[in-house]
């Protein structure tokens, strides 16, 4: 699944602020002894650095902006667009007193 350029980009300035390792560039094929590359980087030699570590890995498809999916809320199971259910984030944020 694509994921909108602006929301990996992002997430890869976040994850690099944030002192994580972050790659990109066309995935390709080297040969089977070599292995995988990303752009000019080849994977074995990027991922040796972190030999014996627990690791997270997020691979992210660049794609075109797309229409976002729709979901449907947990808690008030209406239809919605985005991280979170922008009626349920209203009411949190007025029965806090942040917004009139």
């Amino acid at each position: 699944m694509a994921i909108p350029k602006s929301s990996v980009q992002e997430l890869a300035i976040r994850a690099h602020e944030m002192g994580a390792g972050v790659l990109r560039g066309a995935l390709q094929r080297l040969d089977e002894e070599r292995g995988w590359a990303v752009g000019d980087i080849h994977l074995r030699d990027w991922l040796a650095r972190y030999e014996g570590r627990e690791l997270i890995l997020i691979t992210a498809v660049i794609g075109e902006e797309q229409e976002p999916a729709v979901k449907t809320c947990g808690t008030c199971g209406r239809e919605y667009s985005g991280s979170e259910c922008p009626y349920c984030r209203e009411a949190r944020e007025r029965l806090r007193g942040r917004r009139a």
